[in-house]
């Protein structure tokens, strides 16, 4: 059983987590939204500030909530890729340099990795195989979990991220920053029906539509045109949220129970800031439920960016036995099908001087 302190500043939040296996000891995170929200959206230099001035507190935090000295952690790990490369590199230099300082292996971990693993906390039972559907701000896969570091990503946006798209129609709407939260409350009031909106398919060159893939951009520029074609003081702001929605919900899960099922996969994790959106939990769970499939959701609170979703993959690679080198660097992509190239010999090339595949 390995005890893992882990350090999560891919973005926006500032985070530190004490993990024993799936059990959560401690859990701290500084969400550095009402920094960005003047501007509508993150600001990298701003973020990479924060996190320097944060990320000790957070440290400190995590140790004194669960109670442990360092004699008692087995290993320290913090996110290196994907995200900001500023905000990445204060976490993974803090993580080296703890374990450096406190003679403990380090562990270099994949955001998105951490985000499948999310769902072990609230499930400590789940294990592989299973279908991940991972929805962030920066991300939107369909991703076969066959093992510890065993991905296979079977479909994905080919433009926006639902997040992103989520954050770009608020904008439009003139709703702030973030979008997420506020379309999914202003949706609760309106009409899901009130707007046929596109659901993005993806055209083959042989024909026909890919099963998997999906796209959001036609769909935000679909919101744009409706906002052009209405009178500014006549704009119904609900029933569009809750038109865009239930087509962004649809979309997903559409491809997310044809996925499944295809691969024989019987249980759905959700990962992602987008895991918490009410309209895909509800539409998703109702699919499943219809075709026998057992879907996961983690709690509200694991669904964005946290470091005890970190430690809990960390703590899974260390039962295993790996160890990142410390020339490792941070990088702003990298392929979730490359994640074992974070836990290379020492003597071996730093990752940073590589050339991974890109997401």
């Amino acid at each position: 059983m390995s005890t893992v302190l882990a350090i999560e500043t891919s973005c926006d939040e500032t985070a530190a987590a004490i993990v024993r296996d799936r059990q959560i000891l401690s859990n701290v995170v500084s969400s550095q939204i009402q920094v960005h929200q003047p501007y509508g959206g993150v600001v990298p230099e701003v973020a990479s500030r924060h996190h320097v001035e944060t990320v000790n507190w957070a440290i400190e935090q995590a140790l004194q909530q669960a109670g442990l000295t360092w004699s008692e952690i087995d290993g320290i790990a913090a996110t290196c890729a994907p995200g900001l490369v500023g905000a990445l590199l204060v976490g993974l230099t803090a993580g080296k340099t703890l374990a450096l300082l406190h003679q403990k292996p380090f562990l270099g971990i994949h955001h998105l990795e951490g985000h499948i693993y999310a769902s072990y906390l609230s499930q400590p039972d789940l294990e592989p195989p299973f279908l991940c559907l991972l929805v962030s701000g920066g991300h939107t896969s369909l991703i076969h979990v066959k093992d510890c570091g065993v991905y296979e990503t079977l479909g994905q946006t080919r433009d926006d991220a639902a997040g992103e798209a989520f954050d770009k129609v608020a904008r439009l709407l003139n709703l702030g920053y973030p979008g997420g939260p506020v379309i999914d409350r202003l949706a609760q009031t309106g009409n899901p029906k009130a707007f046929a909106l596109p659901e993005g398919k993806i055209s083959l060159p042989e024909g026909g539509y890919h099963p998997y893939d999906a796209s959001f951009s036609g769909l935000k520029t679909a919101v744009l045109r409706l906002t052009q074609a209405l009178p500014a003081d006549a704009i119904p702001v609900p029933d569009l949220a809750a038109s865009f929605q239930a087509a962004v919900a649809q979309a997903l899960t559409k491809r997310t129970i044809a996925c499944a099922i295809n691969h024989g996969l019987s249980t759905i994790a959700v990962g992602g800031g987008v895991a918490a959106n009410s309209g895909l939990r509800q539409h998703l769970q109702t699919a499943a439920a219809e075709k026998g499939l057992r879907v996961l959701f983690p709690p509200l609170k694991f669904c964005t960016d946290n470091a005890a979703m970190i430690a809990c993959a960390a703590a899974e690679h260390l039962n295993r036995g790996h160890e990142s080198p410390l020339t490792l660097g941070v990088q702003s992509r990298m392929s979730l099908a490359a994640v074992m190239q974070l836990y290379q010999q020492s003597n071996q090339p730093p990752l940073a001087d590589q050339n991974p595949a890109f997401s």
